[in-house]
């Protein structure tokens, strides 16, 4: 039975370090640009949510393709299982929490 591949894509985006996981990463047909589909996002089962992934998950909730310049790669990894995505601070590397967002007025 073959295995399916994943890669962990680690890339800059607006002064912060995404970190992803997607099956599939290609060259783009546009010059200059990486490719990346099929996101992989963790399961929404049990108590305990994570509010980086569930705000990295809104965030592409409708993308099916990624198109990353490459100078804004930082690393591609095809690894054995997924982590946790993650939005970490540009310069010091720490995780970023977003902030609940406040209830809307009616």
């Amino acid at each position: 039975m073959a295995t399916r591949k994943l890669y962990k894509i680690v890339f800059h985006n607006a002064g912060k370090v995404y970190e992803l996981y997607a099956r599939q990463v290609a060259s783009s047909e546009m010059w200059g640009f990486t490719t990346v589909s099929g996101l992989e996002f963790g399961t929404r089962e049990g108590v305990l949510v994570d509010p980086t992934e569930e705000r990295l998950r809104e965030e592409f909730a409708d993308t099916r393709t990624l198109h990353l310049p490459v100078h804004a790669i930082v690393r591609i990894e095809e690894v054995g299982r997924r982590g946790a995505a993650a939005i970490r601070d540009g310069s010091s590397g720490e995780k970023v929490v977003p902030l609940p967002m406040p209830p809307v007025k009616r």
